[in-house]
């Protein structure tokens, strides 16, 4: 007991070594060795060897026998006597002493190596500590010959039966070696105590701190510490990648712990994707990438991460948007490392994530087994078109339309194949985008194949191609759009369909094809976006862009009185005149309420308008101001555009040979508005294409084995020219335009633009045009510029000042997303009656037919006036002004002997909101114009100056209520149109 308390003494003489229960081979019939998997490395063997193995000083055996470690120690007493009293040349010598500074007896009693009794224990002894460099026969037990054996002990050729006949020999009592002796010894088992687990701890820590002081004191560790010194350099790795983890699991921003495993910023003479892709760096960024999900917060201190996967758990999502900015902002190596080497990266990413994921939610791998990042707010955006070989293997960002994309498919992720020779299973295979991987051979029987894919354990994962286009209204003038591929994987399938403006992010790559090989006659590649990000351009996104300061702005433009007047002013101010059109044109850019009831029947909300007049009025002016100043256009013209080409068509893909679906105009223009100029040179049947776009506000398909429907949610805005060059106002509308009444009447405003002559309006129409080119000269500093309002040459017609450009598309933008205008405060009884007054007019003047699609247009503008002013509901006013513009489109459309008659019947609609000055206004040019008949019907000539006699105003004015016209004589409307009121003679005077 004694002897193994002092064995057990050194913790450093703990070897962990462990032989099975077996056989002892001897190598070569001569030297003894242990199995492969019981070896022990040679260093170790040696290092055993040097160990001395002694008693102390005046200790003696003795004790009960039959223990197995004591007679161990008594046989390797007895060979040292042997030894000595062996000649020195014998051959026996070394392996002895070898054996009998076996640091064996040192270990603990429960040890296999230690703890068996009798002659096996003693061998396997020796076969440990035998030295490995020279072959030296096996030294001879002694104890033999007190067991009382005869003859010498038989071997087999490989190796010695341990297990056997004679086993139980190794078993008996040893009088001779299991005694111990007394003296020396005051220790006694009577006396000692059996110490607690308290008690022990204590007593380890004392002799680990009094093994360390020695080992200090001799500048060294002692040697009964070696083997541990060995497992602390093993364990120190681990020990520090353990407190890096706890640093990042407890959020403890230890940034010199974490340089000190990895100096990301050095990077040591390596390129950016050699870097990363190096085992230190990867473990640094991903746990800076995950420390940076688990602590990051906002301004107002909440954790921004911990909201979005929680939100994104609750949806049964497997994307995590990260922004770059907050990247960038908290870990700027990060950022710099991303567009660098984006594909080593995300995966570093995705692992890190799906760890944060999985902490918060342990059992979330059962709906996802992997968490993408998805990249968002890169801030430099390429365009298409500027793509190069710059941009391969890097994050990019660019913008474009849907204009086609295929169905999802399954693409293999991570693939397994069965041997068909022997039915094993190989994998599994991680496929990437750029290369398949196969197996050569397989591992079970050596075959080299043939192998086919295990359907039932291979992982898939979605597969969609879609083809981005330039944004028409971002392409230079004469220059094609430019398209590319993208792939889209995973959840990011299905995320937008053809029409759709998308922000798509992704990694650029080089994609082999060999018909482009072939074409060009030497290797070329052809390049996809691989996406990781889609982000749709929509209202909400542009709002989103709006800052609290637009916000509070567009609020107080609301509340000004004259907001609809200075919306109408702003509606393309470089062209002079045309009200009507102005206004008509600004209700169809606010636009009305859609309605869908019980999700059956569809009502448009989009107001289409229709312009036609004489030629040089401006009508595609128009349309290329709506285009600029429209969140979404689509520009296109009636003589190159086909009916395909405005709805969408089909064809064969080059590359899966499967037939994809194209987006038209009309389709790409979704949620926006489509310009058509020349829409009176389109053929018929093209014309016809478009009948339930402009109602419906859907596009049917059936062709090639597609059956879908397209959403054209847009306002359709058209110019035409009349027949024969030119409007004649003896005839009606539908006959002056090569139109039918179906197309006819699914336009809500028609606006007709004549070229009359008048000697006032054309010297001020030159005025105004010349002025325009003087003040727009790209010489001259006072350019507003592209995004600012001209300042028209002279006080316009409303007599307001207009909105800058860049004001008002922020208006339109906000309305049309925040404010959603109501009808139950609307005066039913007055839209019927004006419906039923029309029916009853457009009857006896046999022009444009009046339908049930004007009540719906009425009601369409009346809310689109109220969008106008920002109110939740539809107030009389907004009645009145959709009444008033109605009226106008259909009285503007009769012959001219109809018009007069019908203005004087329903004066009272077409006289609402506007100033009295206008209509005095209009009331004088009217008599000027009779005036300079008969003055050109009774001289031949005109004159300079035209008189008009006050009293044919004031008996005018009375007519519609007005008695005080000195706010007119004094008014800049007045003055501006060259007119001077006489008071002595009563006259008012126009010089020309």
């Amino acid at each position: 007991m004694a002897v193994s308390r002092e064995l057990g003494a050194g913790r450093g003489a703990r070897a962990r070594l462990r032989a099975p229960a077996g056989r002892v081979c001897r190598a070569g019939g001569s030297r003894p060795h242990l199995r492969p998997e019981c070896r022990i490395p040679s260093g170790a063997a040696a290092l055993a060897s040097r160990v001395p193995w002694e008693l102390p000083p005046g200790a003696q055996m003795g004790g009960k026998p039959g223990r197995g470690p004591e007679r161990a120690v008594s046989r390797l007493r007895g060979r040292q006597q042997v030894q000595r009293r062996r000649p020195a040349g014998s051959a026996e010598s070394s392996e002895s002493l070898a054996a009998a500074s076996s640091p064996g007896p040192r270990r603990r009693a429960n040890d296999p190596l230690t703890s068996s009794p009798g002659r096996s224990s003693s061998r396997r002894a020796d076969a440990l500590t035998s030295s490995p460099g020279r072959d030296l026969p096996p030294f001879e037990d002694e104890s033999e010959g007190l067991l009382g054996t005869e003859g010498p002990l038989e071997e087999e050729e490989d190796g010695e039966e341990l297990i056997g006949d004679g086993m139980e020999r190794d078993y008996r009592a040893i009088p001779e070696l299991d005694v111990y002796e007394a003296e020396g010894l005051a220790l006694d088992d009577d006396d000692v105590e059996e110490l607690t687990a308290s008690q022990r701890e204590a007593a380890e820590r004392v002799m680990r701190q009094r093994d360390r002081e020695a080992g200090r004191g001799l500048g060294r560790m002692r040697r009964g510490l070696l083997y541990d010194s060995d497992e602390e350099e093993e364990e120190r790795p681990s020990r520090k990648r353990r407190q890096v983890e706890r640093a990042t699991e407890d959020g403890e921003e230890d940034e010199d712990m974490i340089e000190s495993v990895e100096n990301l910023e050095d990077l040591k003479g390596h390129s950016v994707r050699e870097w990363v892709s190096m085992a230190g760096p990867r473990l640094e960024i991903h746990h800076r990438f995950k420390n940076f999900l688990r602590t990051h917060v906002d301004g107002r201190g909440h954790n921004v991460f911990k909201e979005r996967i929680s939100d994104m758990c609750k949806e049964n999502r497997e994307s995590l948007v990260v922004n770059y900015e907050d990247l960038a902002a908290r870990e700027h190596v990060l950022a710099y490392f991303l567009p660098e080497a984006p594909a080593e990266l995300l995966q570093i990413f995705d692992e890190a994530a799906l760890e944060v994921v999985l902490a918060m939610y342990p059992k979330y791998d059962r709906i996802a087994s992997r968490i993408h990042v998805r990249i968002s707010h890169l801030p430099l955006v390429e365009e298409l078109r500027s793509l190069r070989q710059l941009h391969l293997n890097q994050l990019i960002r660019t913008s474009g339309v849907v204009t086609s994309c295929t169905g999802v498919l399954p693409q293999l992720s991570m693939v397994k194949y069965n041997c068909n020779k022997c039915g094993f299973v190989l994998g599994p295979f991680c496929q990437s985008q750029n290369q398949e991987v196969k197996p050569g051979s397989c591992p079970e029987c050596q075959s080299a194949g043939p192998f086919e894919v295990n359907m039932e354990e291979t992982i898939y994962q979605n597969y969609q191609r879609i083809r981005i286009q330039e944004s028409p209204g971002k392409v230079a003038a004469g220059r094609l759009p430019r398209s590319k591929d993208a792939i889209l994987l995973a959840d990011l399938v299905d995320s937008c369909k053809p029409g759709d403006e998308i922000e798509l992010t992704g990694i650029y790559h080089n994609n082999y094809d060999g018909a482009l090989n072939t074409a060009n006659g030497f290797p070329v590649f052809a390049t996809v976006i691989l996406a990781n990000h889609v982000a749709k351009k929509d209202n909400k996104v542009a709002v989103g862009e709006l800052t609290d300061e637009d916000v509070k702005m567009i609020t107080s433009l609301s509340k000004d009185q004259q907001i609809g007047e200075k919306i109408f002013a702003s509606i393309a101010p470089s062209i002079y005149g045309h009200e009507d059109i102005k206004r008509g044109l600004a209700l169809a850019l606010f636009g009305g309420e859609p309605k869908n009831p019980g999700g059956k029947h569809k009502v448009r909300g989009d107001i289409n308008v229709l312009l036609c007049g004489d030629p040089g009025t401006a009508k595609s002016q128009f349309l290329k101001y709506v285009e600029k100043v429209s969140s979404r256009a689509i520009f296109t013209t009636g003589q190159g555009a086909s009916a395909v080409g405005l709805t969408a068509y089909v064809q064969r893909h080059p590359v899966s040979r499967e037939w994809t679906l194209e987006a038209g105009a009309l389709v790409l223009a979704d949620r926006g508005v489509c310009l058509i100029d020349e829409f009176d040179k389109m053929n018929d049947q093209d014309r016809t294409s478009i009948h339930e776009a402009m109602e419906q506000q859907s596009i049917s398909i059936s062709k090639a084995g597609i059956v879908t429907s397209l959403q054209a949610r847009c306002t359709v805005i058209a110019a035409a020219n009349p027949i024969g060059g030119r409007y004649d106002p003896s005839l009606t509308f539908s006959e002056n335009v090569d139109l039918t009444e179906p197309i006819i009447s699914r336009f809500d405003v028609l606006c007709v633009v004549r070229d009359t002559v008048d000697p006032v309006q054309d010297e001020m129409l030159a005025r105004f045009v010349v002025g325009s080119h003087v003040r727009h000269h790209p010489s001259n500093k006072e350019d507003g510029g592209p995004g600012g309002a001209p300042e028209p040459a002279m006080p316009n017609t409303y007599g307001v000042e207009p909105l800058p450009q860049e004001v008002l598309r922020k208006y339109i933008i906000y309305a049309k997303e925040k404010v959603h205008p109501k009808l139950n405060q609307m005066d039913q009884d007055k839209v019927a009656k004006m419906y039923s007054d029309l029916r009853k007019e457009s009857m006896a003047t046999g022009s444009i037919p009046i339908t049930v699609r004007h009540i719906e247009s009425m009601i369409r503008m009346a809310e689109a006036h109220a969008r106008m002013h920002l109110r939740d509901y539809v107030m009389e006013d907004d009645v009145n002004m959709a009444i008033r513009v109605m009226l106008e489109s259909f009285v503007d459309t009769q012959k001219f002997s109809v018009m007069r008659g019908m203005r004087k019947t329903f004066a009272r609609y077409l006289s609402f909101r506007r100033d009295n000055n206008e209509l005095l206004l209009f009331i004088l040019k009217q008599l000027v114009a009779e005036q300079v008949t008969y003055q050109r019907n009774r001289f031949g000539a005109q004159q300079d100056t035209i008189e008009v006699p006050e009293k044919d105003l004031v008996d005018k004015a009375r007519q519609i209520n007005i008695h005080n016209l000195s706010a007119f004589y004094d008014s800049e409307l007045f003055r501006m149109h060259k007119f001077t009121h006489d008071l002595k003679r009563k006259v008012i005077l126009q010089q020309f």
